[in-house]
Parts: C-alpha cells; sequence; structure tokens
C-alpha cells in the first residue's frame, strides 16, 4: 500500500475577530496516500481554504494533528515548516504569481535557487520541466507576453520543478477559459499518473466530479468523503 504522505487528526482552527471567536475547522480528521488525485470541495466560507494552508504548512491548528510525509507539523519551528513546505509541496495557485520582472525560464528556477542548487542545475531543471508543459520555446518571454493558459503551465512548471511528492493547487482553472481549463486538468492527471500526489482545493462540482476521491466541507466539517470513477468529460466545460 503507498504510504501515507498527509494525514489530518481532529484538526480544530479558529480565530478570534474582535470580541468573537470564528470557527474556520471544527475537528476534521482524513488520510491520503502517495499518488492519490484528490478535490477538495466546498462554497466559499466553508473551511477549503483553511484545509489547504494546514496541509501546505502555511498554518498551524488550533487543536489537532497535522501530518505531512510523515512529520507532525504543529511542534515545528518556522525554519523547519519552511523547510519541509519547500521539500514537499509544489503550489499553483488561480492567479499564478508570477514574477513579471523575470523570464519564464527565470520563474521556473526561482524555487531551486532556495533548494541551494548551482545556475546551471537550475537551468537544466527548469528547461525540462518547462519542456513537459509544452513551453521550451517560451522560456525567454516574460509573463506578460503569455496567454492565461500558458501562465498557468508556467506556474505547474515551477511547482513539479523541485519534484515534490504533493501538488496543491488552489482553484487552478478558475482564471481560465473552458478548453484551457481542460487543457490544464489534462496536464494534472498526467503528473498524478507519474506519481505526484494531487490535491485540488475548488468550489466548482465539475473538478470534483473529474477527481478520484472528492472530500466535501461544509462549515468547518466533512459532510463526505468518497471514492468514485472520475467523470473528466463533466470536469471543465468545452469542445476542447
Amino acid at each position: 500500500m503507498a504510504e501515507e504522505v498527509i494525514a489530518m487528526q481532529d484538526v480544530k482552527r479558529s480565530y478570534t475577530v474582535g470580541d468573537s471567536c470564528v470557527y474556520a475547522l471544527r475537528g476534521i480528521s482524513f488520510s491520503i496516500r502517495q499518488g492519490e488525485f484528490v478535490a477538495i470541495m466546498g462554497p466559499s466560507g466553508s473551511g477549503k481554504s483553511t484545509c489547504m494552508n494546514m496541509i501546505g504548512c502555511l498554518d498551524r491548528p488550533t487543536a489537532g494533528s497535522v501530518r505531512i510525509n510523515g512529520r507532525e507539523t504543529e511542534s515545528m519551528s518556522e525554519r523547519e515548516l519552511a523547510e519541509l513546505r519547500n521539500r514537499t509541496v509544489g503550489f499553483v495557485f488561480q492567479q499564478y504569481f508570477l514574477l513579471p520582472s523575470m523570464t519564464v525560464l527565470e520563474n521556473v528556477m526561482l524555487p531551486l535557487r532556495y533548494a541551494g542548487l548551482e545556475r546551471h542545475e537550475r537551468r537544466e531543471l527548469a528547461e525540462e520541466a518547462l519542456a513537459k508543459v509544452g513551453l521550451q520555446e517560451r522560456m525567454g518571454h516574460r509573463p506578460s507576453e503569455l496567454s492565461g493558459g500558458q501562465k498557468q503551465r508556467v506556474a505547474i512548471a515551477r511547482a513539479t520543478v523541485t519534484k515534490p511528492k504533493i501538488i496543491l493547487a488552489d482553484e487552478p482553472t478558475g482564471a481560465l477559459d473552458s478548453a484551457t481549463g481542460k487543457a490544464v486538468m489534462r496536464l494534472f492527471r498526467e503528473i498524478n499518473a507519474a506519481g505526484t500526489t494531487i490535491v485540488i482545493v475548488t468550489h466548482d462540482p465539475r473538478i470534483g466530479a473529474g477527481s478520484r476521491r472528492c472530500i466535501r466541507i461544509l462549515d468547518g466539517s466533512i459532510q463526505s468523503d468518497t471514492v468514485q470513477e472520475p467523470d473528466v468529460q463533466a470536469e471543465v466545460p468545452g469542445d476542447a
């Protein structure tokens, strides 16, 4: 059986807003094994983004246990969390977050600089990652010269260049047209087929329908956790 890469046990997260206490997570528990393709679904304010932040080591629980790649995160220092995050999780966001002053190649090389690799190694790995997403001809372009779909593919190349165990994607097709969104989801499936765990946080039921496993969160609690035959045709509407 594949190893467990994400485990959340009775995780609670609350925030103080003025004189009130807001509960974002109310004791959720689930685990995800290496190689799974999982959608975490819920409407705005459901707690799915807080759940994403726990998986990505961007936040700590108020109570409960979060284990990423076998390591308990709640007692780790900020430096230890950053190291775990940089080595284990690749992030893909709806808004891309590419640096406009850098070329496509330089954007993809950036995480490798933080990993301490020499420049020639960074360049070689970044070129390889961009070739895998079909953008080897765009390496010298700036983000402003790319379409939305191309920007998202650059973001995916940047997320995968460090060869993380987990890709964590937040509404990755939300800013794309339907045909481009389908192409991006096909790319995620290809990455998953090579063994990388994919976790997509979304409010879109079509993404959930196209995932092997769907965890639904509402009001900070898990409503359902189902394994299903993915319906990739329902994933993103369009002809492409």
